[in-house]
């Protein structure tokens, strides 16, 4: 499911444009920045980085073989995704907050994504993005709680 929301989102964005970021940042990638700490727990240490990079990579390599267009959007998520993974891990591990690390990533790929995917700094997809993914984040959270509960 972690691959797919990556994928669905970088597809969504090149065929769309900036316009729908934020619905795919709500949607997609709250779900794949909350699942990104389900996938901590779960892998604990074993081979935790290079499993994540090679979901990260593997996403943007499906992405451009199903829309070779895509490739910036591709390039775009990986860089942003693996930064924010980095931040995230340092927020998430010590810390084991999910709210937390989700907020602190959310910033970095929020910042990162639009500026490389268009070509600029864009304040208001910016911090529509950053909104949609600490609200789909915390919503995915809620769910997926649930779901163990």
């Amino acid at each position: 499911m972690y691959l797919s929301s990556v994928v669905l989102a970088n597809l969504a964005v090149a065929w769309l444009g900036a316009s729908v970021s934020i619905l795919t940042a709500f949607l997609a990638i709250g779900f794949s920045i909350t699942g990104r700490d389900a996938l901590h727990d779960i892998w604990r240490g074993q081979h935790l980085k290079r499993n994540l990079a090679l979901l990260i990579a593997a996403g943007s390599v499906i992405t451009v073989l199903l829309n070779v267009a895509a490739w910036r959007i591709a390039l775009a998520s990986t860089v942003a995704f693996a930064l924010s993974m980095t931040v995230d891990s340092v927020v998430y591990h010590p810390t084991r907050n999910i709210t937390l690390s989700n907020v602190a990533s959310s910033a970095v790929d929020s910042l990162l994504f639009p500026w490389l995917a268009f070509g600029g700094f864009m304040p208001m997809v910016t911090l529509g993005q950053f909104a949609a993914k600490v609200g789909g984040g915390f919503l995915w959270m809620l769910l997926l709680h649930l779901k163990r509960a």
